[in-house]
């Protein structure tokens, strides 16, 4: 059957499409556009506002219509198709920010209707609306997300090592334009499937299902690593002292992620879920620590985070989705719009994360690709490393409260 290979292809798209956003654009913005840290760091906050109205407006449209399935699924795909282009062939000029706004919100538009509605058809898209099939679906679900993540992660050097100009972006925002139209018609019969429609969704609602603790700690896990991604090349560059090594770095991580994602399902099948997370989380709270007290040029020390803090990612991304599906699931409410609030609990995180540690390291000095002072470098390291530490231990807490879910087999 090719619905879940569909659905893995479906969410490669909507991966490869959220890497240049959350990963890629600081730091296009502050080299290519000359934009300060902080007017990056606003600009995206910003955004994030439009999406407090959106995402959960989005969810209700998805909801209203289910007929209209296919229609949402390919207006994502087109604003994707359109905006990347026109991100990455952006020129610095006087009316830049606008410019980038404008762009921005089509992108982020496009992003959020393509991933509420991947989520919120859960019940649809899996075999059967049961606890194990929506963990199955979960699994090749994120196996497509992380190889997307991993394609658009090495994407910009392969471009680069081509001859491409400008860092390989331009080339980027075409490839991902162009593969965002053709996954758009693969994919297309997977949103032909009767659509499995739930009860009006209320916050009671939610709360009786356990859902609403649910969206807080998506919130709270979702900040470590909101500010890592959006340092993630700054710390490897400017302060371990690695140019060159930030895709093979983030192409490791990611892989480490998706290849723990079947390890995960079976063992949230066999222990239950929040035994698996209590499990998982550990291992990220570990790689902060140990990014923290990294030398710079310690590419294996580093490479062994990556690898322990991915396959920690992996088990968030799997898990934490389906367990917000199964209690929608079987409270037997509507799951789009439930998930336009999830998808904007996510994207707040990173939106927090961007307005919080961009204008602080930018007044601490920092300089991407520049010379910075201990000052600056150590501003750098506490952001990267320690404010998410704590922030994952604060997770770690919500989780432990959660009730003991019985395992899904």
């Amino acid at each position: 059957m090719m619905l879940y290979p569909r659905v893995s292809l479906y969410a490669l798209m909507l991966a490869a499409a959220g890497i240049p956003l959350y990963i890629h654009l600081p730091r296009f913005a502050s080299i290519e556009l000359g934009l300060g840290l902080g007017v990056i760091g606003t600009i995206l906050f910003a955004i994030r506002l439009v999406d407090l109205v959106q995402d959960p407006l989005i969810g209700w449209a998805i909801d209203r219509w289910p007929r209209a399935q296919s229609l949402f699924a390919s207006i994502a795909a087109l604003g994707l198709a359109i905006g990347f282009p026109l991100l990455f062939t952006a020129q610095p000029g006087p009316q830049v920010v606008p410019r980038l706004v404008v762009i921005l919100v089509l992108l982020f538009s496009a992003y959020s209707l393509g991933m509420i509605l991947l989520y919120g058809r859960s019940a649809t898209l899996a075999a059967s609306p049961t606890p194990q099939a929506l963990m199955t679906l979960a699994s090749f679900r994120e196996g497509g997300m992380l190889a997307g993540v991993v394609i658009a992660a090495i994407a910009p050097a392969i471009f680069v090592a081509l001859g491409a100009g400008g860092q390989g972006y331009q080339a980027f925002g075409l490839f991902l334009g162009a593969m965002a139209l053709g996954i758009a018609a693969i994919t297309l019969p997977i949103w032909r499937r009767p659509v499995v429609l739930g009860d009006r969704l209320s916050m009671e609602g939610l709360r009786q299902a356990g859902a609403l603790r649910l969206l807080i700690l998506a919130l709270v896990n979702s900040l470590p690593v909101a500010i890592t991604s959006t340092l993630f090349l700054f710390f490897v560059e400017d302060r371990l002292l690695l140019p060159g090594k930030a895709g093979p770095l983030l192409v490791l991580f990611f892989l480490s992620a998706g290849l723990s994602v079947p390890l995960w399902t079976r063992l949230s099948q066999k222990m239950g879920p929040k035994t698996t997370l209590l499990i998982a989380m550990p291992l990220a709270i570990l790689g902060f620590v140990g990014a923290a007290l990294l030398a710079p040029g310690n590419l294996a020390g580093f490479a062994l985070i990556c690898l322990a803090s991915g396959a920690a990612l992996g088990a968030d991304m799997v898990i934490l989705p389906a367990m917000f599906s199964v209690a929608l699931t079987h409270a037997g409410l509507k799951a789009s719009l439930a998930f336009g609030i999830w998808s904007f609990a996510g994207k707040l995180g990173l939106a927090l994360a961007a307005f919080a540690v961009l204008p602080v390291l930018e007044h601490s000095g920092f300089i991407p690709g520049g010379t910075n002072s201990a000052e600056a470098l150590k501003t750098l390291n506490i952001s990267y490393a320690v404010i998410p530490c704590i922030l994952k231990l604060g997770a770690l807490a919500l989780v432990m409260a959660l009730p003991t879910e019985e395992p899904t087999k």
